[in-house]
């Protein structure tokens, strides 16, 4: 029994190493920043072997990241299949069942082809080890550990039905302009406009705004028609850009909103709050970024704002007491409940991003929306006097719940 929960308790560290596990977790930080260093070293080396002159240089050494990679890459899968059972949707599932779950996953696809073809390529003729070139697969790894990458991807997916649809139009496109091209060129050009797929070519360089310039059209007919594929070009292009770029935004804007959402629910002055006046408070948000070593805060300054930390790190220093508060925390909420003296000073330990509340337009809200002023209105009844660091200061000590202390 002992064993199996040893075993456990193992398997669950080695998902928060892998995965994301709890904010701040250094050594999570450490493990993704290494995984994160060999894939991009992987791929330098992928393109620096392509030159003949770098790769009878330091072919050795191009060999030696292969190997070291190889390995690393390879306990890592085997690791996570392992893991899988400690996946959030997969927790209910039976062990085995949520590894298969992993291994026909996206990622653990990616995970695959990234080992399996370089083990093969020990085993198959040499002829046949053009497979190393999987290694630029790797790429894809970034995926787990880039929030950018991942909101791409999402944003790729979600509209997957537009971007086809924009394939269609612009093989309907293709079609009409290289048909038309053909009757209007074929007796000038036989050789390049005299069959359909022969124009095809044409059309398709034209409408994607690159132009060669290897096959012209000669012909009055034949440029009008040119003029008007390009100007079909433009919009080719335009359609799945546009689409991309607003679903691209839609999804960082939808993470961000998440988060911060997440943040000012989890205040106890706002927790009972409906969902109409939480959006209220939050348009009501600014954002502030300091650089490491700057003060926020200082003690005995007049409070008058409350701070949210979207990003970064800061450091509270007390009378003899220092605490550190990172992602998804908040401080400074006594400050928007009455007009009182900073107890305690605020630095940022990192570059931070604050979103930041003052109390002068929360009780504008207040006066325009009477569910909010009720609310306030009884926190400030249940709390007054109670649970504050210092009497007359502005953190209480719910603020601090999962701050880390320093010795």
């Amino acid at each position: 029994m002992k064993t199996r929960n040893r075993l456990a308790a193992w398997r669950h560290r080695l998902y928060e190493l892998l995965e994301h596990g709890p904010v701040g977790d250094r050594s999570m930080r450490l493990v993704s920043r290494l995984l994160i260093l060999l894939v991009l070293i992987n791929i330098a080396a992928v393109v620096l072997e392509s030159v003949p002159r770098y790769e009878a240089d330091f072919g050795g050494i191009f060999v030696a990241i292969e190997m070291v990679s190889l390995v690393v890459f390879t306990v890592e899968y085997l690791l996570r299949i392992w893991v899988a059972a400690e996946h959030a949707p997969h927790r209910d599932l039976p062990p085995l069942r949520a590894r298969w779950r992993y291994i026909v996953s996206t990622n653990g696809l990616i995970d695959l082809v990234s080992v399996l073809p370089f083990w093969l390529a020990f085993v198959v003729p040499s002829e046949f080890r053009i497979v190393l070139l999987f290694r630029i697969v790797r790429f894809l790894k970034l995926a787990r550990y880039s929030p950018a990458l991942r909101s791409l991807l999402e944003a790729l997916y979600v509209e997957r039905r537009a971007l086809f649809g924009c394939v269609v139009i612009l093989a309907g496109a293709t079609l009409v302009t290289a048909s038309f091209i053909h009757i209007a060129e074929r007796e000038v050009q036989p050789e390049k406009f005299g069959t359909i797929p022969d124009a095809m070519w044409w059309s398709i360089v034209t409408l994607g705004t690159i132009g060669y310039g290897d096959v012209v059209p000669v012909t009055p007919l034949g440029k009008v028609i040119a003029a008007v594929t390009i100007l079909c070009g433009l919009v080719m292009i335009a359609l799945p850009v546009g689409i991309i770029a607003t679903a691209f935004s839609e999804q960082i804007h939808r993470r961000d909103f998440v988060v911060t959402w997440g943040m000012v629910a989890r205040v106890p002055l706002f927790a009972g709050l409906d969902a109409a006046a939480i959006a209220d408070i939050m348009r009501l948000l600014r954002a502030q970024t300091v650089d490491a070593g700057d003060v926020i805060v200082r003690r005995g300054d007049r409070a008058h704002s409350m701070y949210f930390i979207a990003g970064g790190k800061v450091d509270i220093d007390f009378a003899g007491r220092h605490v550190s508060l990172g992602v998804g925390q908040f401080f400074g909420e006594i400050a928007v409940l009455r007009r009182v003296r900073r107890s305690a000073t605020v630095t940022a330990a990192a570059r931070t991003n604050l979103l930041v509340l003052d109390a002068s337009d929360l009780h504008m809200l207040m006066e325009q929306d009477k569910r909010i002023a009720e609310r306030v209105h009884a926190v400030v009844s249940e709390r007054e006097g109670f649970e504050a660091v210092s009497p007359k200061g502005d953190i209480a000590a719910g603020e601090l719940s999962g701050a880390a202390e320093e010795p």
